[in-house]
């Protein structure tokens, strides 16, 4: 089945929810573990459960940058395949964090060529009744195929485009993350020097409703920032997740597809002798 767009609204998703070919994906992050059992108290019908840490993530360590390291193409392949995702399957995604998560499933299956949409509000703003318990589908076939190294950049190319001027470099974390006033889940508070804050939600998204803002205002925002073109941004957040609702939305803008730093602040502090700002400005 055919998705209308990148971004789905619930009325859609209510009238196709359980046709053949659409997978639903509940995608959670919680710093306590506890996604799975939020997971079984209420989720939308039919919808099987990912996690970030082991499904979508690769184990920290091993000379990798972040708290969230991309998995092995073999890896990524794996589990979808385990969790019932097929190469031919529409997969529709959501969280109970208005999309900040799932967007991460949305770019690792947009990137790689599969059909894939995100729920415009997340679970808020599903209307129907919820599912307890545990949904599963049936192992279904899917494909290795490589991460786009021409959209995913390092620290060395952050640094690089930032000295040369040559890409925005944005920061999808809250406002006061990114001053460094706070900082509840890394080492080190602060923002990477000449990134610009586009914290997710703020940026993109409408603050009664948590929907997705119009196209043309999204447009505008972005381009406030410097962004008039995505093809020369870079996207980063704490960890390389949220920091893909900001790759969304300047797609859903018009402006084209963006580079992702996955390592991002956490993967930039990993190395202590990388310099961090702090304060309003970049």
């Amino acid at each position: 089945m055919e998705l209308p767009d990148s971004v789905v609204e619930p009325s859609w998703l209510t009238e196709y929810l359980g046709s053949a070919g659409i997978v639903v994906a509940d995608v959670r992050w919680t710093t306590d573990g506890s996604g799975r059992v939020q997971y079984e108290a209420g989720h939308i019908p039919g919808a099987i459960y990912l996690d970030t840490d082991d499904d979508l993530s690769a184990p920290v360590g091993e000379g990798r940058e972040g708290r969230h390291p991309l998995p092995s193409p073999e890896d990524f392949a794996r589990r979808m395949g385990e969790a019932g995702i097929g190469d031919h399957d529409a997969v529709v995604v959501y969280d109970p964090v208005r999309g900040s998560h799932a967007a991460r499933l949305w770019w690792m299956l947009e990137v790689t060529g599969h059909h894939v949409a995100l729920l415009d509000g997340g679970l808020d703003a599903w209307e129907g009744e919820l599912e307890t318990g545990s949904s599963r589908r049936e192992p279904a076939a899917f494909a290795a195929r490589p991460w786009p190294s021409d959209l995913l950049v390092d620290a060395a190319e952050v640094e690089r485009v930032l000295q040369g001027k040559a890409a925005v470099v944005l920061d999808a974390r809250a406002a006061e993350r990114y001053r460094g006033e706070v900082e509840p889940i890394d080492r080190r508070a602060g923002h990477i020097p000449g990134a610009r804050n586009a914290p997710w939600e703020q940026t993109n998204l409408d603050a009664s409703s948590g929907r997705f803002l119009p196209p043309d205002e999204l447009r505008l925002r972005y381009e406030a920032l410097g962004v008039t073109d995505a093809t020369k941004a870079v996207a980063s957040c704490g960890s390389g997740i949220t920091a893909c609702l900001d790759l969304l939305a300047m797609e859903v803008a018009g402006l084209g597809r963006g580079r992702l730093y996955v390592g991002s602040w956490s993967g930039w502090i990993s190395d202590p002798d990388r310099p961090v700002a702090k304060g309003d400005e970049p």
